[in-house]
């Protein structure tokens, strides 16, 4: 399974771990030489070759003989010393803990011009206009829209870099519209539970 398919640990039926919750990585290096040995992340090696970690994918153009400059150090060996480790990687998200969020920053607005005034400027003509404002130079905010309700949104999303930020939108389009199926299918469940208790 790709590493988005797998399931979220709260999900998974296992006791500690298994193949649809995570992903074993091992690593064993060697320091044999008189300078130093950087164990980066590149040294990681997965049980299964589509879930690897981000970093380490190989990027030729970019490597300057001792690794990319995106591998992340891990420890430095000295000679003769030596490293060898089992370890597991599993699938989380960020409301569990801010270690597997994708993102570094997420921003949205629905109001460039201000039409709805939801927003109360002191001084208008200081605000900083949006780049999605459709004002003219000369104007500071929109006229009031009495009725007027959100109808288009603008989100502004930064990856960490594990992910592309296509990836983190659709994904969580998919995270939604499955938790919304369950929603509508606890929802006709009840619903037929409750035919059978009248009947």
């Amino acid at each position: 399974k790709q590493w988005y398919q797998r399931r979220v640990r709260g999900d998974c039926s296992c006791v500690d771990y298994c193949r649809e919750c995570s992903v074993e990585l091992t690593l064993d290096v060697r320091c044999n030489e008189e300078t130093p040995r950087h164990v980066t992340t590149r040294d990681l090696i997965s049980s299964n070759l589509k879930c690897i970690p981000a970093t380490s994918k190989v990027r030729d153009h970019e490597t300057d003989g001792d690794g990319s400059p995106d591998d992340i150090l891990i420890c430095k060996l000295r000679k003769g010393q030596h490293l060898k480790m089992k370890m597991y990687a599993r699938k989380g998200f960020a409301k569990e803990h801010n270690k597997w969020s994708p993102c570094s920053a997420v921003g949205f607005e629905y109001d460039p011009d201000n039409a709805l005034r939801h927003t109360t400027y002191p001084v208008a003509k200081d605000w900083p206009k949006s780049d999605y404002s459709e004002l003219e130079e000369d104007q500071d905010q929109a006229p009031y829209e009495v009725f007027g309700k959100p109808e288009k949104f603008w989100y502004n999303l930064e990856s960490v870099g594990s992910l592309k930020p296509e990836s983190i939108v659709l994904t969580g389009i998919q995270v939604l519209k499955k938790k919304l199926m369950d929603v509508q299918n606890h929802y006709t469940n009840e619903i037929a539970k409750e035919a059978l208790y009248i009947g």
